[in-house]
């Protein structure tokens, strides 16, 4: 029924009765607004009990009753009273309206017969239909409800037992307007939760440690043991891939450019007391973003040290990516059948970072082999079997399979492929799966040997076909109920990664805002990667930074090293949310590109007690205005001319941007500072130039500095003031 033929039945206008259907939580707008019929009879049956209600004020007998209505309805024209019977309010006189001559006064109101002579009665109020109070539906489910990442409002309502139209009506009366098939967020599916006074358990599909471990607990009597994921670590030219290729008696080596391994190599090797997983990861250091990744998805690591070169620049960063990752090492002492080998020097030198041989008294295991005359490789397998042991790896292949990417590329055949480690659960063809921004459906299952399989297991890497698009190496890989639950997970994971982009750089942790965090209790250790010219410096930097700790906050230097800062530097640093510190070192272009996409903080000093001084003031919030630098270019030095009277002059080539007269330079040598000063002349060929642009050759003359070699690099540069965040 609408609202006007409602309105019209009670006695009542519209407007009043459009209140009260609000009132009700009804959405109703104007008089042709329909009612539902439940809410018609609710407001029929109370407007007709209160008509069937007697008149509290009938005291006049049946006769003169009806006498008076007769009289009532038989008068047309009011009866003149006397002004003091009147029921016209009393008003002063010389305020009373006076009308116009000439003018009509209108007739006062005159009341019936029946009220003469008799004071004014009170008027009753109209008597208003009582309005129902909202009642909240009840679920019927009592336990804690599981909310997965991608469950739609229909499901919510069916885990919670509970009507979807009833739940739309009571989230409307909260101002959500939400539809059965609409995607929630975890959050609003607990805020939904709470109204109805129900605990959530929340099920994330991102791979964890933690989540796993949940997992195996809840479905304790379908875990078994799984083979353990060993990952082979260390520096370049030391073995690790050769001593791989022993253990699987294949020859990877020589299907790898230079012999050196350019991309993340997975294997299942099956051994005679078991299997074992290998990630074999790049030991040269343009691919330490990939061993990086290694260290975060590996049970056991293999540090690889060559027995006559001992610990090396990526030996360390190697020690430092499985500490982050909270994975044991065990230490293959490799090439011991050179004649200048010394396994004993080894030990020494690793004992500086903490790994302390069995023999000596540590928990390190030590094993001496030899890849190329399969020396000891028997041991090492048994050592990594035994330590898989102590951890009691399990996992349930009974459930849906979940991983973790570890490489990824387009195969313009193929489409987006994928190697993905399996985790957990078993991996078929057919699975719709989710990873990352990214869904799809298995199409095809290749292992490391080339065979297509039916399906994958637990610590099992496979190659895996069906990606709408290209993943991130470490996304994390899981299998849902239905390609189109899949479709809405990526989708809304993707408007997040929208929202979340903006605000990236403000997460990471600087020194310019570390007091806020720390009063906000956000920070209790500053991680540091400190990097240095030469090794004294980083010695006198960790005492120095060392003392500067206080009670709440603790400082934590997690790698430091002698070199120019790198990429692999910059990416420690953001999954560790640390803060990069260079003593007089440069970072390289590509790792500076890095760090401002990822939002690391760089800090570069050329006197200690300033690198000192303002981690204190920082701390303290009394953190000074700061230069911001910004590069101009890069100029390499092709050739030098010495003139007598002016000085060396370097014949430089623009490698990238452009070098400007007015600019301060700085002189790198194997990119480390040697010099920092002013331009004192800038030529093209014989004449002045204001500024030099990237592909063209120019003269620099630096002011009061000749030591200039070839293959030497002039950075060119400004400083910016900035004031720093102050809290």
């Amino acid at each position: 029924m609408r609202v006007h033929e409602l309105a019209k039945k009670l006695g009542i206008n519209s407007k009043q009765l459009i209140t009260q259907l609000n009132q009700r939580g009804l959405d109703v707008k104007n008089h042709m607004g329909m009612v539902p019929e439940e809410t018609v009879n609710h407001f029929l049956q109370v407007a007709s009990s209160i008509k069937a209600s007697p008149s509290p004020k009938v005291s006049a007998p049946p006769e003169k009753k009806r006498e008076q209505n007769q009289t009532q309805f038989k008068v047309k024209e009011p009866q003149k009273i006397s002004p003091q019977r009147s029921f016209e309010r009393e008003k002063p006189k010389e305020t009373r309206h006076q009308p116009s001559p000439g003018r009509k006064e209108a007739p006062s109101f005159k009341p019936y017969p029946k009220f003469a002579g008799k004071p004014a009665p009170k008027t009753a109020p109209q008597p208003t239909p009582k309005v129902k109070p909202v009642i909240v539906p009840v679920a019927k489910v009592t336990g804690p409800v599981e909310i997965i990442e991608g469950i739609t409002l229909k499901e919510l309502a069916q885990k919670m037992e509970i009507k979807s139209n009833d739940l739309i009506k009571h989230l409307i009366t909260k101002g959500k307007m939400l539809t059965l098939n609409q995607v929630l967020d975890l959050d609003l599916a607990t805020d939904i939760l709470k109204d109805f006074n129900l605990a959530p358990q929340l099920i994330s599909l991102e791979v964890s440690k933690e989540t796993l471990l949940e997992a195996n607990i809840e479905d304790k009597g379908k875990i078994t043991h799984r083979p353990p994921v060993v990952t082979i670590m260390g520096h370049v030219d030391h073995g690790k891939t050769l001593l791989l290729d022993a253990i699987r008696s294949t020859n990877i080596v020589s299907q790898e450019a230079g012999g050196i391994t350019q991309h993340i190599g997975a294997y299942k090797v099956k051994l005679p007391n078991g299997e074992v997983t290998f990630l074999d990861t790049p030991g040269h250091e343009a691919f330490t973003a990939m061993r990086a990744r290694g260290a975060q998805v590996t049970d056991i690591v293999v540090l690889v040290v060559a027995a006559d070169d001992g610990v090396m620049p990526q030996t360390i960063e190697a020690i430092n990516h499985a500490r982050e990752a909270k994975v044991p090492i065990v230490v293959a002492v490799n090439k011991i059948d050179k004649p200048e080998a010394s396994p004993e020097r080894v030990r020494q030198e690793l004992m500086k970072y903490e790994l302390v041989s069995e023999e000596w008294g540590g928990k390190t295991i030590f094993v001496d082999v030899s890849a190329k005359r399969k020396i000891g490789l028997e041991n090492l397998l048994a050592m990594l079997l035994l330590e898989a042991e102590m951890l009691e790896l399990k996992a349930n292949s009974k459930r849906a399979a979940m991983g973790t990417i570890i490489e990824a590329k387009l195969d313009k055949g193929r489409g987006p492929v994928a190697t993905v480690l399996i985790q957990d659960g078993t991996l078929k063809l057919g699975d719709p799966f989710v990873c990352g921004l990214h869904f799809g459906k298995v199409r095809a299952l290749i292992s490391d040997k080339g065979e297509k399989l039916e399906e994958a297991t637990p610590s099992t890497p496979v190659e895996v076909l069906g990606f709408s698009g290209v993943p991130q190496a470490g996304d994390s890989f899981a299998v849902v109920a239905d390609e189109r639950k899949a479709h809405q997970i990526a989708q809304m994971r993707q408007e997040k990664a929208r929202e979340t982009s903006l605000s990236k750089m403000s997460s990471r942790i600087s020194l310019a805002d570390l007091h806020r965090q720390i009063k906000e209790g956000a920070v209790q250790e500053l991680k540091l990667i400190i990097k240095t010219d030469v090794q004294g410096s980083v010695e006198a930097i960790n005492d120095a930074l060392s003392k500067v700790g206080t009670e709440k906050v603790q400082i934590k230097t997690i790698h430091w090293a002698v070199g120019a800062i790198t990429e692999m530097d910059v990416m420690l640093a953001s999954a560790s949310n640390a803060i990069i510190v260079g003593f007089n070192v440069r970072p390289q272009p590509k790792a500076a590109q890095l760090a401002i996409a990822e939002g690391v903080d760089v800090r570069l000093y050329t006197i200690i007690y300033n690198l000192i001084a303002d981690v204190k003031a920082a701390m303290q919030g009394l953190l000074a205005p700061v230069y911001t630098e910004q590069l101009l270019g890069r100029a390499q030095v092709k050739e030098t001319f010495t003139i007598s009277r002016i000085g060396t002059i370097a014949g430089t080539y623009v490698q990238d941007g452009k070098i400007t007269r007015n600019a301060k330079v700085r002189l790198l040598r194997d990119n480390v500072v040697i010099y920092e000063g002013v331009m004192e002349s800038l030529r093209r060929f014989k004449d002045e130039a204001k500024e030099v642009t990237v592909g063209y050759e120019c003269g620099i003359k630096i002011a009061g500095y000749n030591d200039i070699k070839l293959g030497d690099v002039i950075e060119a540069f400004i400083l910016e003031e900035t004031p720093a965040q102050l809290v």
